[in-house]
């Protein structure tokens, strides 16, 4: 039986995005265009779900579902999350479209996702699709704000083989950060076992610069720094943290992948892609009923690659910020 997916953003975030959406006037030091201390939602089109920070754009969710034609399905067949430059004016992540159309912003998905012996892609979503299916949480403040959502991976049938609940934490940096983002993906294996599989270049939990940088001139190309000399991330496994700059508008940016140290092992990085998609793979099983749990930290800030020293200092403050949490199978 086919299901039939009613998306309910719109009526049930009308009471949190009203609470979300109070605060006073203050002026800004920063630099940035702001109009008051703290983060909001607003919902800014069909689909659309943008976190501000004052007057400024900070996050969108993308999670629109149109299965009318063909072009909209392709359009919206996962969900996804854009980051904004300081500004609040430009994207720095991918949309549809581009080199590799499936490439979306900060995504998750696996090419190889098997349970009862069938073989499904949720990477290049051929006949697959997840579906935004409810708003769980949705709060801001003064110092962070969070996103909880159920997204159903759906097969060609619309029947649901994984329920993922996916949270995004953002935090308000006192530093030269343009976002911090917590994010946790529980995904509850609803059909029987089901295993995880693909490789680094088609599976995992990935950001994907915007499409310019895979357009642009060879100074915008990405670049990559590791934890330590010689690290080889077709090989190597289970690396904490993995850097990437890339070159956009006129400006380099500069992003950290965060693996947390309680995600499923061995965890495997592609990152030397020159556009700019990058991201950890772990291959793992989970069984019917149960739910595997996935953490990562994403840092965006201007300016080319820091030192090592600077990316360990982010990687041990996450690992601190989420001490006491667990990972894996529940």
């Amino acid at each position: 039986m086919k299901l039939t997916m009613v998306c309910p953003i719109l009526v049930l975030m009308t009471a949190a995005l009203a609470a979300c959406t109070m605060g006073g006037h203050a002026s800004s030091a920063t630099g940035r265009p702001q109009v008051d201390d703290v983060f909001r939602w607003i919902i800014e089109g069909d689909g659309m779900l943008t976190l501000v920070d004052g007057d400024r754009r900070v996050l969108r969710y993308m999670h629109a579902y149109d299965a009318s034609t063909p072009e909209r399905l392709h359009e919206t067949y996962k969900c996804y999350h854009h980051v904004f430059d300081a500004g609040g004016e430009h994207l720095l992540t991918k949309g549809p479209g581009g080199l590799y159309t499936h490439h979306r912003g900060i995504f998750i998905g696996f090419n190889r996702l098997t349970v009862d012996g069938e073989e499904y892609d949720f990477w290049h979503m051929k006949g697959v699709t997840q579906r935004h299916m409810e708003t769980l949480e949705l709060s801001a403040g003064a110092s962070r704000a969070r996103q909880s959502v159920l997204i159903n991976w759906c097969d060609d049938d619309g029947g649901t083989i994984i329920a993922e609940r996916r949270q995004v934490t953002v935090h308000r940096e006192t530093d030269e950060a343009i976002a911090v983002l917590d994010f946790e993906s529980r995904l509850s294996a609803l059909r029987g076992d089901v295993l995880l599989n693909g490789d680094p270049e088609h599976a995992g939990f990935q950001f994907r610069a915007h499409n310019d940088v895979a357009d642009g001139p060879a100074e915008a190309k990405a670049k990559y720094l590791f934890h330590e000399d010689a690290v080889d991330p077709k090989t190597d496994l289970d690396l904490p943290w993995v850097a990437m700059s890339f070159g956009l508008n006129g400006k380099r940016y500069c992003v950290q992948h965060m693996n947390h140290p309680a995600n499923a092992s061995p965890s495997i990085y592609s990152a030397y892609r020159d556009y700019g998609r990058f991201g950890a793979f772990p291959k793992t099983e989970v069984k019917g009923g149960e739910t595997l749990t996935l953490r990562y930290r994403i840092r965006v800030a201007e300016g080319d690659l820091p030192s090592r020293e600077v990316c360990g200092a982010h990687y041990e403050a996450y690992v601190q910020d989420t001490a006491g949490t667990t990972g894996r199978k529940e």
